[in-house]
Formats: structure tokens, sequence, C-alpha cells
């Protein structure tokens, strides 16, 4: 019966004819060819872009961030670095001091997001490839320098390691009820620029860094922290360290992890991806819709094929097996190809940058690619499921075809 399956599948796909019919599945394979290779080419530029954001952030925010259940601050002892540092894998911990406030350089000035950190904050390394200019320093001979976002840089055109013109940054203070002298209502103090930094726009255009002394002593916070950043060993479990970090700390204090602190950007990344999959397997739906045509004309056209076939005895089985292959031949062909030209583009733009931002200043050239498996894996079995749906009526109804009443 094998045998028999081969010959009537031989018999059916030799034709060459050039009919309507042979029209509509060429045209069907070259959709479902092109939208197979945009499906894998715009999904790998969502994966190339959510790993973008975990490199920059990754620069930014620690792996492990510890932050207050309420408020936003907490009273920071030994005991609690203690016991952080108890655990396993923790090597150090670097205490956080943020706060809004307001700058003046050279009568300019605008509001920014101040953040003190502590003498480990360099160990970590993480401003390793952030740096734009000058060295990755926030104390040099007992001075303190600022390490200064790109966009705040460029908005006030702040000269590095000018001594003759610092940065002042004042910040609030608790005002006494009737005090009407401006310069008590706030604290003053004067930090040198020692770097420009440049992570993501909305950081580089907010975000100082000060030691934390500098911050301590501006903002009046004392023993006050408003989060920890750890550093940790290589090859740490994320997440049995977040559960004994959360054991040791108690209900007061709440763990996050690097991909946590901005897991609703990444929520609104995967959607973005799940909508763009969604909307160009549509356009595969419409195309396996020209294979249910292209299956139901040829079904029409050989029916005397079909009765002749029935009449020397072959099951319906054979018949649908011989549709479903002729299906799968159009579906699978498109997609092999559109999944290779689409590994290839993709492979050439990771490769090569083929394909610019196209616009000025930006972090990177090129869009990012990152060609993922599961993708492929995916878009593979939808393809699989969609020939399965549009072939199987035109299979059963070459099954259901009556051999007498045609050959009479």
């Amino acid at each position: 019966m094998n045998v028999s399956f081969f010959i009537a599948k031989r018999y059916f796909l030799s034709k060459k004819k050039k009919t309507f019919i042979n029209v509509i599945s060429i045209i069907s394979m070259v959709v479902v060819g092109i939208s197979t290779m945009a499906l894998i080419l715009v999904l790998s530029v969502f994966n190339g872009l959510e790993g973008l954001l975990r490199n920059l952030y990754g620069s930014f925010d620690a792996e492990v961030t510890i932050l207050p259940a309420s408020g936003k601050s907490f009273e920071y002892t030994e005991e609690i670095k203690s016991s952080i540092l108890a655990i396993e894998g923790v090597s150090t911990v670097v205490e956080v001091i943020e706060d809004n406030a307001l700058i003046t350089y050279r009568g300019s000035q605008r509001f920014i997001r101040l953040k003190g950190v502590g003498d480990d904050f360099s160990k970590q390394d993480r401003f390793k490839n952030a740096l734009n200019y000058g060295p990755m320093k926030l104390k040099e001979d007992q001075v303190g320098y600022a390490i200064i976002g790109r966009g705040i840089s460029n908005d006030l055109s702040i000269k590095l390691n000018d001594d003759f013109y610092p940065i002042q940054v004042y910040y609030p203070k608790d005002v006494a009820p009737g005090q009407i002298n401006p310069e008590r209502m706030f604290t003053l103090k004067h930090i040198l620029p020692g770097s420009v930094f440049a992570v993501e726009k909305y950081i580089d255009e907010n975000y100082i860094f000060v030691p934390l002394e500098f911050s301590q002593e501006l903002l009046n916070y004392g023993n006050k922290r408003t989060a920890l950043e750890l550093g940790l060993s290589s090859g740490v479990d994320l997440d049995r360290l977040k559960k004994n970090l959360t054991a040791s700390l108690g209900s007061s204090f709440k763990v996050k992890l690097g991909d946590e602190i901005h897991s609703d950007l990444y929520k609104i990344l995967k959607l973005e991806k799940m909508f763009v999959f969604l909307a160009l397997a549509a356009i595969i739906g419409i195309a396996s819709i020209n294979i249910y045509f292209s299956l139901s004309m040829l079904v029409i056209d050989k029916k005397k094929d079909l009765a002749l076939l029935k009449a020397i005895g072959s099951p319906d089985s054979l018949l649908q097996r011989i549709f479903l292959a002729e299906g799968s031949i159009i579906a699978f062909t498109g997609a092999f190809s559109g999944l290779i030209l689409g590994l290839i583009i993709a492979g050439a733009q990771q490769e090569f940058g083929l394909i610019g931002m196209g616009v000025q200043g930006a972090i990177v050239d090129a869009y990012p690619v990152i060609i993922d498996w599961r993708d492929i894996l995916v878009t593979s079995l939808f393809i699989i499921l969609i020939t399965i749906i549009s072939a199987i009526q035109p299979a059963r109804k070459a099954a259901k075809s009556s051999a007498v009443s045609i050959l009479q």
C-alpha cells in the first residue's frame, strides 16, 4: 500500500501544467515564505532589543537590590550589614541614598536625581562600559567627584575637572514656620564633575552619582538609606539567593532582582512581540486559505483519477494522505525557504549591522538582533498546525469521492 501511495503522489505532483491551481499554489508558497521570513526577522529584532535593554540596565542596576517595604528609606545598622554578608553568594554591599535635588552650573539649573553610593560601588564594575568621558572615580585624595549623565552634561555644558566651576547642589530643609529667608530653606553643597556616563536616555538626562558622604550630608539622612545594592560572587543562583535574603531580612524589606526592577518594561516588550507574532501569523493564516482553495480545486479537477484509485481498491486514508502531502509541500516549501532566508538575513544583521537605526546619537548603530531557537520552533509548529487545518477538509472531501457515480 505504501508503494501505491508513492506512485499516486508522484502522479499528482508530476503535473506541471500552468493552470490556475498552480498559480494559486505558487502564490501561497511565496506568501508563506515572505511571512515566515518577516516573522523570524521581527522576533529576532525584539529579542535583540530586549537583550540590549538588559545590557544597558545591567550597567546601572545591581543584580540584587534591597528596598524598604514601606516608605522611601530605612535605618541601616551593622546588624543588617552582617546578616546580608553572611549569606552565601554576597560579596559586597553598596549603600545608596537617592533623592531629587536641584543643581546649578554657570547660571544654568535643572532638577536631577541624585544618587549617593558607597565606596564598594566601583568594585562592582557596573559602569565599566558606560563611561563616555573621564575615569571611574567618586573620590580622589579625599575630594569628591560626580559621575554625570550625558544628557545633563550636554544640557548644562559641564566641563570635567574644572576646579573653578563646581556643580552646586541644593536640597530643601525642613523649614520652620515663619521662615522667610530663602537661603535658610535649602542645604547647599559643591562637587566637582569627574566623568560622564551614557546608559539610556531617561537615566542619562536625570541621574548624577556622588559619594555616599556627600548625599548623606546634603540630604541630612544620617544612618538612613534608601536602598542596598549587592555585589555577587560568580555562578550564584539568584532565585535561591533572593529566598535566603527575604528570610533573613524579614517583612520590613523587599528584595528585587535586576530584571524585576524594570519588569513592566519587559512585559510591554513581550506583549508587543506577541501582537506582532499574531499579526504576521494572521497573514500566514490568510495564505493558508489559498492552500485550502487550491487543494479544493485540485480535488474537483482530479475527480476521475480519484475515482479510478478508489475503484482499484485504494483506501480513503491513501487519498487523504495524498492531499495532506500536497498541502504540506506547498506550505513547507514556502516556510522552509522563508525560514532559511530569514535566518541568513538575521545572521548578516547580527554580524555586519546592515540596517542602521537611522537616529543620530543612538545607543547602537544598527538594529540589534538575537536569533532564538524557541522562535524558530514556535513558528515551525504554527505552520504545521496551519497546514493541517487548511489541508484536512480537502483531503476528507477527496476521500469521500464516489467511484461509481463518476466512472459510469
